[in-house]
């Protein structure tokens, strides 16, 4: 169904929990929490997408993209278990999660937009105005929203003061 390998199920299913996960955490505290319950979720959802990456891609920017998702994974996860991190350990995290939230997205809706409706998908070509328009979107929302995060973080640590 849909052009996909069984491999590539795994890697589309083991992922896929990470949106949600993500969406719910961005709606309800402004960032990916990594010490929750939907953090938990959040972290294994992106290890299994990001380990199958290197299984089933076909591009070479595929492995790119799976490599620094896991280097933003671990980093955002781990930065304030570091010895004396700092203020600046919450900037990093933040920082290191929305982004891996961009890099399930971008290959998620390019993907979504070339495999469905099956037979005639919405997008048959890489440089399609509506793909690009849908990425430039995703672009924009992460600019604006880790701006918006930011100056949370900032208002905050003002007011811990």
């Amino acid at each position: 169904m849909f052009g996909i390998s069984p491999l590539g199920w795994v890697h589309t299913l083991g992922s896929l929990p990470a949106i949600p996960a993500a969406a719910y955490m961005f709606a309800i505290h402004g960032r990916i929490v990594p010490r929750s319950k939907a953090g938990a979720v959040y972290f294994i959802s992106m290890l299994i997408g990001g380990t199958t990456t290197f299984l089933v891609a076909h591009a070479p920017v595929s492995y790119g993209i799976g490599a620094t998702t896991l280097l933003l994974l671990v980093t955002g996860y781990a930065i304030s278990r570091l010895p004396a991190p700092g203020r600046a350990a919450i900037y990093v995290e933040t920082t290191a999660l929305s982004l891996t939230a961009f890099l399930l997205m971008v290959p998620t809706a390019t993907e979504i937009l070339r495999r469905v409706p099956e037979g005639h998908p919405f997008v048959t070509d890489l440089h399609s105005p509506l793909l690009l328009g849908v990425q430039a979107s995703i672009l924009a929302a992460l600019v604006i929203g880790l701006t918006a995060q930011i100056i949370h973080l900032r208002k905050d640590g003002k007011a811990a003061l």
